[in-house]
C-alpha cells in the first residue's frame, strides 16, 4: 500500500534477532569449540610438563638416595620410598641445625638445604600442573554454561514458533477445531476491515495503510485454510471470489462486510458444526 513500516519492522525484528543469536548463541558455541580444540593443541604441552616433573621427581629421589646411603653408611635399593629417605634427611637435619655454622662448612648441611629446596620445586611444580588442568577444564565448563541460557531461550521460542505453525495450520483440517478456526479468520478479517475505514474516517492514512496490509494478511491465511475443504464441497470458486473481492481497495465496506457476513452463513467449510444439515 505504498508504506514502508512492515518493511522497517521485518527489518528491525531480522537485526534484533541477528545480534541476538551471534551474541547469545553463536559466540558462546565457537567459544566451547575453540576451547576443545585448543585443548587438543596443547596436549603435547601438558605432556611435556607432566615430564618435566617426573624429571624432577627422578632427581629428587636420586639426591635422597644419595644423602641416606652418605649418611646411613649401608646401600638403598633403587625402589626405596622418598618417605622413608626423606624422614632421614630431616633427622640429620636436625642434628646439622646444632651447629649450623661449622655444618655448613664441613658437615652435612647444605646438601639437606638443597634437598629441601629441590622437594619445595617439585611440590610447587605438581601444584602449578595440578591447577593448570583444574583451569582448563573450568574454561570449558564456563563457556558450556554461558550458552545454557542461549540455548534454552532458542528452545522456548522454537517451541513457540511450533505452536503458532500448528495453530495456523489445524484450520486447514475438516474436524470442527478447525471449522472454529477458520471462522476465527473470518472474524480477523471483519475487524480488520472496520478498523481500517475508521483509520480512513479519522484521516490516519498511514494507520489505514497498515490495516490494510494487515487485512491482506489475514485473507491470505483464509485462503488457504478454506481451500481445500471449500474445493472438496464444490464452493471453492465462489468463495475464493468473495475472498479477492475482500482484497479490493475500491470495493466500499458495507460492500466488504455483507461478504463477510455471507461467507459466514453460506459456505459449508465455514459453518460451525452443529449448523451443518
Amino acid at each position: 500500500m505504498g508504506s514502508n513500516d512492515i518493511d522497517n519492522w521485518v527489518r528491525e525484528a531480522h537485526n534484533s534477532a541477528a545480534s541476538f543469536f551471534k551474541d547469545h548463541v553463536e559466540q558462546p558455541l565457537i567459544s566451547i569449540r575453540d576451547e576443545l580444540f585448543d585443548t587438543f593443541r596443547k596436549r603435547h604441552k601438558g605432556v611435556m610438563e607432566v615430564q618435566e616433573v617426573q624429571l624432577t621427581a627422578i632427581s629428587l629421589h636420586r639426591m635422597l638416595l644419595a644423602f641416606s646411603e652418605h649418611t646411613k653408611g649401608q646401600k638403598f635399593p633403587d625402589d626405596a620410598s622418598d618417605q622413608e629417605m626423606l624422614a632421614i634427611v630431616m633427622t640429620r637435619y636436625e642434628k646439622e641445625l646444632m651447629h649450623p655454622i661449622q655444618n655448613l662448612l664441613s658437615g652435612e648441611l647444605a646438601r639437606a638445604l638443597l634437598i629441601q629446596v629441590q622437594k619445595l620445586k617439585l611440590d610447587i611444580e605438581t601444584a602449578m600442573l595440578e591447577l593448570d588442568q583444574i583451569l582448563k577444564a573450568n574454561e570449558i565448563n564456563f563457556a558450556v554454561l554461558a550458552a545454557l541460557p542461549a540455548f534454552f531461550l532458542s528452545l522456548l521460542l522454537l517451541m513457540l514458533l511450533r505452536t503458532w505453525y500448528k495453530q495456523d495450520t489445524r484450520a486447514e483440517g475438516k474436524g470442527r477445531a478447525a471449522r472454529l478456526q477458520r471462522r476465527l479468520l473470518v472474524v480477523e478479517v471483519e475487524k480488520a476491515i472496520m478498523q481500517y475505514q475508521s483509520f480512513v474516517d479519522q484521516g490516519r492514512v498511514k494507520d489505514a495503510e497498515c490495516r490494510f496490509g494487515l487485512l491482506l494478511y489475514s485473507l491470505g491465511r483464509l485462503y488457504h485454510a478454506s481451500e481445500k475443504h471449500a474445493k472438496a464441497t464444490g464452493e471453492w470458486l465462489h468463495l475464493r471470489q468473495d475472498i479477492l473481492d475482500l482484497g479490493k481497495p475500491s470495493l466500499p465496506t458495507r460492500d466488504k462486510l455483507r461478504i463477510t457476513w455471507r461467507m459466514e452463513r453460506v459456505y459449508d467449510c465455514l459453518l460451525p458444526a452443529l449448523k451443518r444439515s
